[in-house]
């Protein structure tokens, strides 16, 4: 039976014929924990239904730019995805771009799946979960038949089996390449792990076992808790953007594509028993970081990692830059474990640990009898790292003068230990990491430019964990998976309200800040019972505000409420904080004057009034209070004829 083109505006009707909500019909309850469900006998009219989802679809010619919400969409020809795809493949190899595609949808799921949290927190872990599978066919990707899907939430285990049809990654591959003996549809298993990953906070592996492109009727494909699977290393190895992200597993499967099984890596459930994931800031960091496991796959921490690999098998000078916490110290040993230098020593120093009167004697070495208490010659950081590489933490810290004895030796390539009267050569690659600006502070006059120009040979700069949020489940589920281990805990995973307070919080101290609450939270929670906020936030971490959004009630019409976690900060602080401000002074949102339900239109209208008012006419920050973007604010603002100049 062929089926129907429905338009947008088909849909629109249609949602509002059937009187359903822009946001939700229900009223806010507080936050449930991620109970067990099944997705037999589940309705398509179950909210966020296609229509729901449609709506956040806007179209804003006038500037070129298309929105779904507050991402920024394109209209491309499956055609010209097909050519991108034949060219990778003939190009790169087949492995490699399986990879780089797998990696692509992946990054497209988790921010699908960012956008059903943000703009349908009540949702049902169900609705949720298969809202994934209507936004992949809204998008025009491939259709999606559910077979079943469960979650166990006292294990913390995922299973789902789902049928794809008319997939266009299959169109394009066969009209390529024929019918082959290997499935083809790597986006779409891609953006699959990543939204169903990014949905419920763990790593849940998909696997396309039967495919067109290699001669079955439809594709069909079964997605695991990566636990579940005996060997995920032959899928998540396509997530990994290069070989030295993860640890070598203890056994590869032999189905593995050719040269791949000296490659694969970790599948993210953490490190081996034993091993260390946080690293010192003492000197003796090198064997903190020596088996530590990098773990992302966000489009942020792939270009760090292409950036690393670029540079590893020279000797330049790299200078790590970023927040606190991002892993600068792990990426600088990563460097070094890749580079040729990495069968001699890797010597890291914290210089913002190190008093003023001993910067030099740290450095360089003393004599024996150079000064008071010095009993016995020793060699210095620099000699001890001859041959391998030198880590410099924190070298934003240094005083002035510490900064013309660090240019000399690296100008010169030789040091003279504190009371010695001879210089001893070194052969030693820097590698600085500074979490300050350190352009600024040449322009202020607390660093030297010249060794500033010496330190800025090749600069890779660290994004902060919120700028690479699409990685936050696959860090969850690494860290839970070690601390269990270390602790001893039996933890199953994570609640609904815990992964969404995750992604709503800001995470001021990054990584290393996720990891404590990780570890907080394995310890505090019950065995047998997944951990909720309050186990992860005990530590009198601070709400920024929470997520605003609309809710119809009884005799009511819709009014803005704010849906925060208590404890939990939003990603974006600053219109929040105005929010709560206009609060403090007053202006708190106003409810709604009319006794009866109010048609979606009006409920609508009176939303954007309402956030227009309490933004003080701003399009943009009242955009950001709804979870649109300022084009899609001011074209609904359009609509209605909204005056707010």
């Amino acid at each position: 039976m062929p089926k129907r083109r429905v338009s947008l505006a088909d849909l629109h009707r249609t949602a509002v014929g059937q009187g359903q909500a822009l946001l939700g019909t229900v009223p806010a309850e507080a936050p449930r924990a991620l109970g067990g469900f099944d997705t037999h006998g589940i309705s398509q009219h179950t909210h966020p239904t296609v229509a729901d989802i449609s709506e956040c679809l806007f179209f804003s010619p006038g500037d070129g730019r298309i929105w779904l919400q507050d991402q920024r969409m394109i209209l491309l020809h499956s055609e010209a995805l097909g050519s991108l795809r034949r060219e990778l493949i003939d190009s790169i190899g087949l492995d490699k771009a399986r990879g780089l595609l797998t990696r692509a949808g992946y990054v497209s799921g988790a921010r699908d799946a960012r956008l059903v949290r943000q703009q349908w927190p009540d949702a049902e872990p169900t609705a949720a979960a298969m809202a994934g599978t209507r936004l992949h066919a809204l998008e025009g990707v491939v259709q999606v038949e559910v077979v079943h899907a469960r979650y166990n939430a006292e294990l913390g285990e995922y299973d789902g089996e789902f049928l794809w049809h008319n997939s266009s990654e299959d169109d394009e591959h066969i009209a390529a390449y024929g019918v082959g003996g290997s499935p083809a549809c790597w986006m779409q298993v891609g953006y699959a792990t990543g939204y169903v990953s990014t949905l419920f906070g763990r790593m849940i592996v998909f696997r396309e076992v039967d495919c067109r492109s290699s001669g079955a009727a439809h594709c069909r494909v079964v997605g695991k808790s990566a636990e579940l699977w005996d060997d995920p290393e032959q899928d998540l190895f396509y997530l990994n953007a290069q070989d030295f992200v993860g640890t070598p597993p203890a056994t590869l499967p032999t189905s593995m594509p050719a040269g791949a099984q000296g490659k694969a890596r970790t599948t993210y459930l953490g490190v081996p028993p034993g091993k260390a994931t946080a690293s010192s800031d003492a000197g003796t960091a090198a064997e903190a970081t020596a088996h530590a496991t990098m773990v992302g796959a966000s489009s942020a921490f792939n270009a760090a990692c292409h950036m690393l690999q670029r540079v590893a098998p020279t000797a330049a000078t790299v200078l790590f830059t970023g927040e606190s916490g991002v892993g600068k110290e792990m990426f600088a040993s990563m460097l070094h474990r890749i580079s040729p230098r990495s069968s001699q020593p890797f010597v890291a120093i914290n210089c913002a640990a190190i008093p003023e009167t001993l910067v030099e004697s740290e450095l360089f070495g003393v004599e024996r009898g150079a000064y008071t208490g010095a009993g016995t010659s020793r060699p210095g950081r620099f000699e001890r790292a001859d041959g391998g590489t030198l880590f410099l933490d924190e070298i934003g810290t240094l005083s002035l003068v510490a900064q013309g004895k660090l240019l000399r030796a690296l100008q010169e390539g030789e040091v003279e230990r504190v009371g010695g009267t001879r210089t001893v050569r070194v052969d030693v690659r820097l590698v600085a990491a500074t979490n300050v600006d350190l352009r600024q502070a040449v322009r202020e006059g607390t660093f030297r430019e010249d060794l500033f120009y010496r330190l800025n040979v090749f600069p890779i700069h660290l994004p902060p964990l919120r700028d690479r949020r699409d990685d936050i489940p696959l860090l969850m589920s690494h860290f839970l998976a070690h601390y269990q281990r270390k602790h001893q805990r039996q933890v199953p995973g994570f609640s609904q309200a815990a992964v969404k307070a995750m992604f709503h919080y800001p995470f001021p101290g990054n990584i290393r800040e996720l990891q404590n609450l990780i570890e907080r939270a394995v310890i505090l929670a019950t065995d047998g019972e997944p951990i909720e906020p309050h186990h992860l936030f005990a530590g009198g971490e601070q709400s920024g505000g929470g997520v605003m959004s609309l809710h119809l009630q009884g005799n009511s019409g819709g009014t803005l409420h704010a849906q925060g976690v208590a404890g939990v900060g939003a990603a974006v602080q600053t219109p929040q904080a105005a929010v709560a401000a206009s609060a403090r002074a007053g202006a708190a949102l106003a409810p709604a004057a009319a006794p009866v339900v109010a048609p979606l239109h009006q409920a609508e209208e009176q939303m954007l009034r309402q956030a227009l008012q309490s933004a003080g006419g701003n399009v943009a920050l009242a955009g950001r209070l709804l979870g649109i973007s300022r084009a899609t604010m001011a074209y609904r603002v359009k609509k209605f004829g909204i005056g707010w100049r």
